[in-house]
């Protein structure tokens, strides 16, 4: 469909990510809706990474001849604006929108008494109070409000996108699609826009992110040195969460920690079950730190002073060795089939307990691309390029099938313009290694 020209402004500079981990420039004031929701002493630009990252949604739509999108994904409205509110109750209460032209204004709509929280943010135009999509606050009403809210975006778009009536939505609520539909407007997938305008980093997010590294890190040591026998799952976990808030993180995506028999199978979640002396502990944090950024890093270790055993060394030493090679086959240019055809292969006897990537993206949270086994491509896996400013991270899980206890370790991985960088520093257990 042909609409009118439409443009983004100047294109989004290419990262440049020279800075070395863990430098940090002085503090650079925020906008007043900003203040005291970001650690100080980090010296990140926040005012130029959202302006950057309102310019990669903007470039994307118009590289896909969208005319707009409206976003509903609470994580692409922060990417899109920097917006915060009630992020995990707004996960599964749609209550905000935010509406992004190519050109012209964007307008946020926000839950009812929340307006006044974007004041000052260079990337909302507008407040609004949203539309309710969702059964809880519209009952009976849901299609009333389906159809109030596409006659609100039927008024924007016209407003901003001339001829064009291609809309991305990244989630669809009861009603909405067919309410649109009925006024002319084309429904396109508008998770995808965000998920290709998010893959590349700028320098700015990079030392946002590096932010939020520093956070985990410190919270991990604060853990480990909690792990004595006898503690719970829970309690042990409870640190990490605690740590983050305190430093200014925000929360964890999951509640991957476990103890001794149950960390073979993967994907069991913490318990109140106590951790003894001699187990193996592995851990994945999924943590949401500081300016929103993820650091999603594994790790393991036993508990108490004790001697590891000759199995737990073997499954240690073979996650290890995963995460390096694979590590080592990252790189710009690289594409997906690629790495997953070289990739660290598996003894048969850990293949069926393989963990469901080789690498995946990262962000905010865990972002595209996911990059499958060869085993699991035809079936799940797509290709791709790896880009300079990609974060990535590369997982291992090493755990016989039937067997008494598993590994798992992931590192975050910047690629950059002539080979990568590998972001997370928390070192390995040398007496796993050793």
């Amino acid at each position: 469909m042909t609409g009118s020209p439409v443009t983004a402004g100047p294109p989004a500079a290419a990262p440049s990510h020279g800075r070395q981990p863990h430098d940090r420039l002085p503090s650079i004031p925020l906008a007043p809706a900003l203040e005291h929701r970001y650690p100080a002493n980090h010296g990140v630009d926040v005012q130029s990474m959202i302006d950057y990252r309102l310019r990669r949604v903007r470039e994307e739509l118009i590289r896909e001849d969208i005319g707009a999108c409206v976003l509903f994904d609470p994580l692409n409205i922060r990417y899109a604006s920097d917006t915060s509110n009630m992020q995990v109750w707004i996960l599964h209460n749609p209550a905000r929108y935010f509406y992004v032209p190519t050109q012209g204004p964007t307008v946020l709509f926000d839950f009812h008494g929340c307006e006044h929280l974007s004041d000052g943010l260079s990337t909302v135009d507008e407040v609004r109070h949203g539309k309710s999509l969702f059964y809880f606050e519209a009952g009976p009403r849901t299609l009333e409000h389906a159809a109030a809210f596409a006659a609100e975006i039927d008024e924007l778009m016209r407003r901003d996108c001339g001829a064009n009536r291609r809309l991305a939505l990244d989630r669809i609520h009861f009603g909405t699609d067919i309410a649109l539909a009925g006024l002319g407007i084309e429904i396109c997938n508008g998770q995808e826009v965000m998920e290709l305008a998010r893959k590349i980093k700028s320098a700015d997010e990079i030392d946002a992110m590096r932010a939020a590294i520093d956070v985990c890190e410190m919270a991990m040591g604060k853990m480990h040195e909690a792990l004595v026998p006898g503690i719970t799952e829970n309690a042990l976990w409870s640190v990490l969460h605690a740590e983050n808030i305190a430093a200014g993180g925000e929360w964890i995506e999951t509640r991957l920690l476990a103890g001794g028999p149950r960390t073979n199978p993967w994907f069991q979640e913490s318990s109140m079950r106590p951790i003894q002396a001699g187990e193996m502990v592995s851990y994945d944090t999924d943590l949401v730190g500081p300016f929103g950024y993820c650091c999603d890093i594994s790790r393991a270790l036993v508990c108490g002073d004790v001697t590891p055993t000759n199995e737990q060394k073997h499954l240690y030493r073979m996650a290890h060795e995963q995460i390096l090679y694979n590590i080592d086959l990252l790189g710009p240019g690289v594409s997906f089939r690629e790495l997953s055809e070289k990739s660290f292969q598996l003894p048969p006897e850990y293949l069926p307990n393989r963990y469901s990537v080789v690498v995946h993206g990262v962000g905010l949270c865990d972002e595209y691309p996911s990059v499958r086994y060869m085993a699991d491509f035809e079936a799940s896996g797509y290709d791709g390029i790896f880009e300079p400013g990609m974060v990535i991270c590369a997982e291992s899980y090493i755990g016989r099938e039937g067997g008494g206890e598993g590994v798992k370790l992931e590192d975050q991985v910047l690629i950059t313009e002539d080979g990568v960088e590998v972001l997370s520093k928390f070192p390995y257990e040398e007496a796993l290694l050793g």
